[in-house]
């Protein structure tokens, strides 16, 4: 099934608030990768929007197995290939002035790194949940997997962008 497809338009859908609170009763703080926790939490406050996945992104290496690591990538000359695991943030929007608002201030974000932070639509994510959209870390070559494995440097350069994506969400949400 296609992962990444393009943004589409917002639909009406009635049964929004009852899919929000079922999905929000379920969430656990300890389902959440701990550095996102807050920012779950901040869009989750938001009535017009709610979280359906969300992962900080990992870096698997030889000395790292740990595919939940949270660890930094050490500084060394001896990592040649990393496997990325991608940093994203998939969430529902509710039709209504807000919820666009909310969707053209997130897709902003993009403009950090627009080659390397996508902000789209999954398919396998609007079938189950209507007017759903996710933004996402990966080198654009990569933008339909969930994980691939770069070059150390590479590596380096997706987790400065990474810190900077979710810093710059947490700014985005204090504005909404």
């Amino acid at each position: 099934m296609e992962t990444y497809t393009d943004l589409k338009e917002l639909i009406e859908n009635p049964s929004y608030s009852e899919q929000r609170a079922r999905t929000l009763a379920l969430l656990r703080d300890g389902m959440i990768d701990a550095p996102i926790v807050d920012l779950v939490k901040s869009l989750n406050a938001l009535p017009h929007c709610f979280t359906l996945q969300c992962c900080y992104g990992h870096f698997v290496y030889p000395d790292q197995r740990d595919p939940h690591n949270l660890d930094p990538l050490p500084v060394t000359d001896t990592i040649d290939r990393v496997e990325y695991r991608i940093a994203y943030l998939s969430f529902c929007v509710e039709n209504s002035g807000s919820g666009r608002e909310l969707i053209e201030t997130l897709r902003e974000i993009t403009a950090l790194d627009p080659e390397n932070i996508q902000f789209f639509c999954a398919e396998w994510f609007w079938e189950r949940q209507v007017n759903s959209y996710a933004l996402q870390v990966m080198p654009g070559r990569f933008r339909h997997l969930d994980s691939t494995v770069l070059m150390y440097e590479e590596a380096l350069h997706v987790e400065r962008l990474r810190y900077e994506f979710f810093q710059q969400l947490r700014k985005s949400l204090q504005t909404v």
